[in-house]
């Protein structure tokens, strides 16, 4: 049986529905490193674009916000149907580049030098719970998934209730300031997206062994970006916390 994955695009019915193949027909952990490669190629590609345009003056709000709808469109269609990833990943991988660049940005227009900062501090994670997970210091066990699991969900829910308790001006205390129990609450998110990436591991992982599909890798792929885009996110995040009380 092939583990939950906590991060929302990685499921185990995917596995089902596609089906078994060998060969060069096959998922490959190889391919699905060279896919997410291009994705982050592409992804840069676009950050580099609205960034050059921020700092030269430009308007970056339309490409953000689009970039961002856009992207969230692209991931609900390519997490429902896993098939379309080889045609809609490389474009969702640029839409999202778009939005973090302006993301990026603004942070660094705030704090010279955050997002290099919180850049090597996402391929320092990466790197540290990829080595965990092939050493099995972190074992994705059928109970750590779910707990994984429910710990992103309950971030999900609690942003989602931030978003919409926002439109009408008020506030989850704590969430969003910069006091200790703020950076507090950051870090948290910080290891529950790290976390992630073990399922993320695990799921490719399984994805070879059982013989899923070529697509797959693209989805692979995908998946795994979203766990990264995320970390980043909230390393900007708890870094900036961190760095306004100086």
């Amino acid at each position: 049986m092939i583990g939950r994955s906590g991060n929302p695009t990685l499921k185990e019915s995917t596995f089902r529905q596609a089906g078994h193949y060998s060969g060069q027909n096959a998922m490959t952990i190889e391919g699905t490193v060279n896919k997410a490669f291009i994705m982050l190629a592409l992804l840069l590609g676009g950050a580099f674009s609205t960034w050059s345009m921020y700092f030269n003056g430009q308007n970056v709000v339309p490409y953000a916000v689009g970039g961002a709808i856009a992207g969230l469109v692209l991931a609900l269609i390519v997490s429902f149907k896993p098939t379309s990833a080889p045609y809609l990943v490389p474009v969702y991988a640029v839409l999202e580049g778009l939005f973090l660049g302006a993301l990026s940005a603004n942070y660094e227009s705030l704090y010279n030098g955050i997002t290099l900062q919180a850049a090597l501090l996402t391929m320092g994670v990466f790197v540290a719970m990829l080595l965990a997970y092939k050493t099995r210091i972190i074992k994705a066990t059928e109970n750590f998934k779910l707990g994984v699991f429910a710990a992103t969900a309950g971030i999900a829910l609690v942003y989602l209730l931030s978003f919409i308790l926002g439109l009408f001006g008020v506030n989850i205390p704590y969430l969003h300031d910069n006091s200790w129990i703020g950076i507090g609450i950051s870090l948290v998110i910080v290891i529950v997206a790290a976390l992630n990436l073990v399922l993320d591991f695990d799921f490719i992982e399984n994805g070879s062994r059982h013989g899923a599909p070529k697509y797959m890798e693209w989805y692979g792929a995908f998946g795994l970006m979203v766990t990264l885009v995320w970390l980043y996110i909230e390393m900007l995040r708890l870094l900036s916390k961190i760095w306004s009380r100086d």
